[in-house]
Order: structure tokens, then sequence, then C-alpha cells
């Protein structure tokens, strides 16, 4: 490990997909999307099982039904309806992880496709569904380039799934208009632009303001070799309103979700600590406008 590269955080949850990754240290550094692709792939296949160790229960992985819960303060779309009607939509899940979402759409009346770089994660969902409730077609794939034709979804969805974690989430946002029909919706939350100024710290370490926020560089973890194994990228607000408004989307809404007094859990750098300052979640709405909208 170089010098100048900073040991990895002390995180007993990442321990068993850093051992099998090689995980020695972390750094900030320019990465392309085939580099970024390739330490999500690996690192979600690692990370898999932990992951779902704990977090299954709160998303309800295993429910016969699955749960669409859009962030870690709790918003359940069956309470908030970004998506609007569901019922015989189709529906793209981008980043769907083992698909609770998705098996929740299907089991209100929606057609949903889930879509994940991981096959490890795929599988848990692909487990899921073999012990009941309804069944959803699940596709390994990037968020960079989608393989379904265009015009093919009336809604797309990610709850905190890939766009974090590629290179260009621009190409992304361009994507997913590309296959969205007129009038489609797209929702997607991802962590706070604004929580990239702090330590991922769920205590008072992480009310501490470290990192320029207007740093766009990757936070990268690295194995011996320097080839990454995790990777996530950073837009601002502002990026991210740019990206939508450039893929010929209009942004609908921003919603920024307030910590809720019953919840006390812990969700990695989420805390009620931290919730009750800032945001941790931001959840964009947005819309691809109908045939006879001129674009403004």
């Amino acid at each position: 490990m170089p010098e100048d590269q900073p040991a990895l955080p002390d995180d007993d949850r990442h321990a068993e997909a850093n051992s099998l990754l090689g995980t020695v240290g972390v750094a900030r550094a320019k990465i392309d999307s085939d580099a970024s692709q390739r330490a999500s792939r690996r690192w979600w296949d690692a990370d898999a099982a932990a992951y779902h160790e704990t977090h299954a229960d709160f998303l309800g992985v295993d429910s016969a039904a699955g749960e669409f819960v859009w962030c870690p303060e709790g918003l359940h779309e069956g309470d908030w309806r970004f998506l609007g009607d569901i019922v015989g939509k189709r529906v793209l899940e981008i980043g769907c992880g083992s698909a609770p979402c998705s098996r929740w759409l299907a089991a209100h009346g929606a057609h949903p496709v889930g879509l994940d770089i991981s096959r490890r994660m795929l599988d848990r969902g692909l487990a899921a569904m073999a012990a009941g409730g309804p069944r959803v077609p699940l596709v390994q794939a990037g968020a960079e380039e989608l393989p379904f034709a265009d015009a093919s979804f009336d809604l797309a969805c990610s709850a905190f799934g890939g766009v974090p974690f590629v290179a260009d989430s621009a190409k992304v946002m361009a994507e997913v208009a590309r296959v969205l029909r007129p009038g489609g919706r797209w929702v997607f939350s991802v962590n706070h632009p604004m929580r990239w100024i702090f330590p991922d710290d769920p205590g008072p370490e992480g009310l501490r303001a470290a990192i320029p926020y207007f740093d766009r560089t990757p936070y990268v973890e690295l194995d011996a070799d320097g080839e990454p194994t995790y990777v996530e990228h950073h837009r601002t607000v502002g990026d991210r309103v740019r990206e939508i408004v450039a893929a010929g989307l209009n942004l609908v809404d921003l919603v920024e979700p307030e910590w809720p007094e019953w919840l006390e859990r812990e969700w990695g750098q989420w805390s009620p600590l931290r919730g009750e300052i800032f945001p941790g979640t931001a959840i964009f709405i947005t819309e691809k406008p109908s045939i006879t909208e001129k674009p403004s």
C-alpha cells in the first residue's frame, strides 16, 4: 500500500467483503466507467451476504410480496406514491439488488423488470421468489447501457440503486429517458449530496464537515495492487438537476426526507443524531415530456 494511501475505515460490517477482495486502503482518484463497473460488480457480489444479514428485514427482502422502501428514513412507496399509478404499468427498477421493490410492484399490479450488476444480489432475489410470492424477471447489466428497446417502459425507479456507483450518471439519465415512453416517470433516491462533506460516521464525528462539497473526485477502495474494489461517485444537487434536464426530462420534485421520530435504527452513516440536523437522502422525481408537451 502506498505511504500516502489511508487505511480502510474500521467497519466490521464489510470485513468479509474486504477480506475476499483483498481491500487494504482508500483513495480519492479518477476512475472510468469500465473500472467503476468492474469494482461495483465485484463488491456487491462479495458483500451480498453481509448486506442482507444487516438490511434484509428492514427492506422486506424475505416477505412474500416484497416491500418498496425508498431510503433509510423508511419512506414507503405504498404511502408516498412517488411513482403514481402503477397498475398495469411496465416498470424498470435499476440497481434492484434482491428485488424487494420490484416484487412489491408486481404484487400491486405492475409489470416490473429488475436490473442489477451483481449476480449474487440477483441470486438472493431469486431465492426469495422461490419461497413464494410474485415472480419478477431479473436482468444482470450495468445502468449506463440499458439492454432494452426505446420507449419500452412506462415507469423507472431506483431506490439507492446504481446511480451513486456509476462513473457517468448523465448517461444513466439519458438511457432512462430513452427507454421511457412519453409521459413516463423516473424516480430515484440517492445519498444526499451534502453528505459528501461529512465522514461516514453515525456518531458525533459524523457532524464535522471535512470534505469540500465541490470535490467530485470519486471515493475508491483499493487492493494491494491498486485495483479498485469499491467506488462511490459524488454529484452536487446542481449536477443532478443539469443531468436530468440534459436528458430531456422534467424535474417534478426533489424530496429531502426528515428523520422520523419513530425510527431509532442506524444504517451505516444514517442515524437519528445526524438525521435531525441535515438530510441523508435526496429523492428526485422526474418525468419524460408527453408527445404534445413542448420542452421549456
